[in-house]
């Protein structure tokens, strides 16, 4: 089993840094997200309908979900190919191990 500690075989910054227009993506998914974390915060403190919180809930875990697919596409096609060709084909494990944690 690969430890914590050895899933980034490669820097802690990207090989091939985001456009602008996807980082800009990116951000405003991840703006949307703390919004709606803000909005089941309230929803608790004004004691609303536990069915209505939890439809929150689960909206908000789909588009986590739906950023951590972006992110795994790019991570894949840059930072994965990149090492692959020089190589490392240890990338790969990093790459099942950060599918199986992203499910």
């Amino acid at each position: 089993m690969i430890e914590e500690k050895d899933l980034c075989t490669c820097s802690h910054y990207k090989i091939v840094p985001r456009d602008e227009a996807g980082q800009k993506q990116l951000q405003n998914r991840i703006n949307r997200i703390i919004g709606q974390l803000n909005g089941i915060k309230n929803m608790i403190g004004e004691h609303r309908y536990c069915g209505d919180i939890l439809i929150q809930i689960g909206a908000v875990e789909s588009a986590l979900q739906s950023v951590g697919y972006i992110v795994l596409q790019e991570h894949m096609q840059t930072c994965v190919v990149e090492e692959v060709k020089k190589g490392n084909e240890e990338i790969m494990k990093e790459a099942i191990e950060l599918i199986r944690k992203l499910k």
